[in-house]
């Protein structure tokens, strides 16, 4: 019997079908795949384009500062280090063996500059080669990031070395002894100087160097009552003297005068003298040791107290309380404008809870304001995390016009 042909079409046909449509929808869905990477590509292109042209004129701008800049600042050095050679080779070295090791020290410390500042022009100039060649697609996105990290690092070794030609106070150029109280708000107040506390170990931790807890005293609510912080190294103390004052953690910015709302505590900073003690004779019938609970020494005249528990023997912590001392007086010294300990007026000592440095507003919108300078920052998280660096910039650059 003949085969009916549609019923052999159909069959052909039913059986062929699955093999067919299954190849239709793979055709379908290359083709679909295919636009969405071309769609993926070309956006991806978009930004990378977009962020190497944004990266460029960020590396243009960086690089165009350091070089008006640092050839200017290294032409000042290389200037200064021919004065001091002609200074050292003008007279004797043994005839004054103090002045000689200072001219020798201040030689060493211009070549290091002269040394520095030389190895940023260098890569300050290997940045704007990468730009230019990234004009020419001859780079990619990821090598121009680096320049930019590179750059961004040049100009914070320029803003360092600007600010230091403006420290040129008394005891610029020591330690520093960074003390935080809490208010008496309470829980939220000790809460408060243990963060301050973090912000400032943090900080020196950013600048490659140590700071330690020499003196502590905890809350049952977690936080501090009292902190004291030493920075060993050079310069601290010039940078973080304008900290001094009452810092006010705030929940919110409506009402600036409010200061009990959430938080305060006051921070105190004083010289830490790295090579020498304190030059200042203090008669031994004007202060009065207390041991217990902890050494304290107060200075009876002005009524200054200070104290020390965290040295190993009583008589170091007697010696490291006494430094401190005629840190302090020193400090108020300089302030009052006197050259001894009588002129001092006990009624006219400022105290860190005198005067509001900066406030931390954390609701409704994030924002820290230095009250000093009027500097603002949005980035309160990164403050906390140390990043204090244009409140430092901003104070130090307010004594510019103080300086002939």
């Amino acid at each position: 019997m003949a085969a009916d042909p549609f019923s052999v079409r159909t069959e052909t046909s039913s059986s062929s079908s699955p093999s067919i449509l299954r190849s239709s929808k793979r055709a379908v869905g290359f083709r679909i795949r295919a636009h969405n990477n071309q769609h993926i590509d070309d956006k991806n292109r978009f930004y990378t384009q977009l962020g190497t042209f944004a990266l460029k004129r960020k590396i243009e701008d960086l690089v165009l500062r350091a070089e008006m800049l640092a050839p200017i600042a290294l032409e000042f050095e290389e200037a200064r280090r021919l004065k001091q050679e002609e200074i050292i080779r003008e007279y004797d070295l043994w005839d004054d063996v103090a002045k000689s090791n200072e001219d020798l020290v201040q030689l060493v410390e211009s070549a290091k500059a002269i040394d520095s500042l030389k190895d940023l022009r260098y890569k300050a100039e290997e940045s704007k080669l990468i730009t230019e060649l990234a004009g020419m697609d001859s780079i990619n996105y990821e090598f121009l990031k680096q320049a930019y990290a590179a750059c961004v690092n040049v100009n914070k070794t320029l803003d360092k070395y600007e600010m230091s030609k403006l420290l040129r106070e008394p005891y610029d150029m020591e330690g520093a002894c960074v003390t935080i109280e809490s208010g008496n708000e309470g829980v939220y107040s000790e809460i408060w100087a243990e963060q301050l506390t973090r912000m400032y170990i943090k900080w020196a931790e950013k600048q490659g160097h140590e700071a330690r807890i020499v003196e502590k005293q905890d809350s049952e609510s977690g936080g501090i009552k009292y902190a004291m912080i030493e920075l060993e190294f050079k310069s601290a103390y010039g940078y973080l003297s304008g900290e001094r004052g009452i810092h006010c953690m705030s929940g919110s910015s409506e009402n600036k005068s409010d200061l009990s709302k959430d938080g305060t505590a006051a921070i105190d900073v004083i010289p830490l003298f790295l090579e020498s003690s304190p030059d200042l004779q203090i008669d031994e019938d004007d202060i009065e040791i207390t041991t217990s609970p902890s050494l304290t020494i107060q200075h009876i005249p002005t009524g200054l107290q200070v104290r020390s528990t965290g040295e190993r023997s009583p008589f170091a912590n007697k010696l490291k309380a006494l430094n401190r001392l005629k840190a302090k007086l020193l400090f108020v010294m300089r302030e009052q404008g006197v050259s001894n300990l009588a002129s001092i007026r006990s009624s006219a000592i400022s105290s860190s809870w005198n005067q509001v440095a900066r406030r931390y507003v954390f609701h409704p919108n994030k924002l820290v304001e230095d009250v000093k300078t009027g500097v603002q920052l949005t980035g309160l998280i990164a403050v906390l995390n140390g990043n204090i660096e244009p409140f430092i910039g901003a104070h130090i650059n307010s004594r510019r016009h103080e300086i002939p």
